[in-house]
């Protein structure tokens, strides 16, 4: 596997915010979120930053996701949608993963139950008050970052310039996408070794449940590829299992239940910025065959809307990772 590289300007920080009060009521003394810039930025006239652009990360991924090369060597280069030379690049660990607060400091069952609005309030506070951003060029996001970038742009329309979801829908939790997160959090709230969230050791048996939602998600072609007889799919379930280990229960928990209220269809209305939406063929967490995406956006003035198909190279809901099948997208529509 190719090696993350060092890129321009490359830097890491903490914001730290005391007392911040949930829209569940509840607060914490002390949050702490981890981000991460490259590139440099440039000012206007009345010293305002100019060139910001926020990326948000999947639901198993951090602000080092962006650094693969599968993602960073198609987005950060000269001529490339987000060339470093002319973009200020924020890379957000949003509240519950990577660097930023979450419940495996300490808290454990008890950190507050945080959900999508409360990141994206966070998200601005970091910009707003840590970064001193005024305004952004573009917001992108995939998978949970793409849900984050509708809210976003409902919250906060004069916030940014451009929005770009990708492998997202613009509607309320539900179906499918909704059961195969309910079974993550049973599989988790009903292990025996889960305490209510007060373990020494990290639970091990609701792992065994953990590649399911990898199998709703990745394209069939794909699955089949890597699992053409049985020997192969109990390898392939192995390794998934094993990834799974790796992870904190508890943080896990959070993450899957902060989506729980996720509906951005009332305030679709209030976007004002440019909006292109991409989305792949073969995503089963997002199936195009529901018919979400066009009504959605028939709202949003010049919205766009891009379905990748499926081919030899997508990987259903994995395709987010793989950003040469859409960057070229992302570049037509920035221009």
């Amino acid at each position: 596997m190719t090696e993350e590289r060092n890129w321009p300007g490359q830097q890491e920080g903490d914001f730290t915010i005391a007392g911040f009060q949930f829209a569940s009521g509840e607060t914490l003394d002390k949050l702490t979120l981890h981000y991460m810039t490259l590139g440099t930025p440039q000012h206007d006239a009345d010293g305002n930053i100019s060139n910001a652009v926020l990326l948000i990360h999947n639901t198993t991924g951090s602000s080092r996701t962006w650094l693969q090369p599968s993602l960073a060597d198609a987005l950060f280069g000269d001529g490339q949608p987000f060339d470093l030379k002319k973009y200020f690049v924020i890379l957000p660990d949003m509240i519950g993963f990577g660097g930023s607060s979450k419940p495996s400091d300490g808290l454990r069952a008890r950190f507050p139950n945080y959900r999508y609005d409360d990141m994206v309030v966070l998200t601005h506070r970091l910009l707003t008050e840590g970064l001193g951003i005024g305004q952004l060029k573009v917001l992108l996001g995939i998978s949970m970052g793409g849900m984050l970038t509708w809210i976003y742009g409902a919250k906060y329309p004069d916030f940014m310039e451009s929005l770009v979801p990708i492998a997202s829908q613009p509607g309320p939790m539900s179906g499918r996408n909704w059961i195969q997160r309910r079974v993550s959090i049973e599989a988790i709230r009903n292990d025996p070794d889960w305490n209510n969230g007060d373990y020494e050791t990290n639970p091990s048996r609701y792992v065994m449940t953990a590649p399911y939602s990898a199998l709703l998600i990745q394209s069939v072609v794909r699955l089949q590829e890597k699992a053409p007889t049985r020997e192969a799919g109990d390898a392939l379930y192995r390794q998934l299992v094993e990834r799974a280990q790796k992870g904190d229960a508890n943080n896990r928990l959070y993450q899957v239940e902060a989506s729980m209220d996720y509906d951005p269809s009332e305030g679709l209305d209030k976007i004002r910025a440019r909006l292109l939406a991409i989305n792949f063929a073969d995503d089963e967490l997002n199936p195009p065959q529901l018919g979400t995406m066009e009504p959605a956006i028939a709202g949003i003035p010049g919205a766009r809307y891009v379905l990748v198909p499926a081919s030899a190279d997508t990987n259903g809901h994995y395709s987010t990772l793989l950003a040469t099948l859409w960057a070229p997208h992302l570049s037509a529509f920035l221009g």
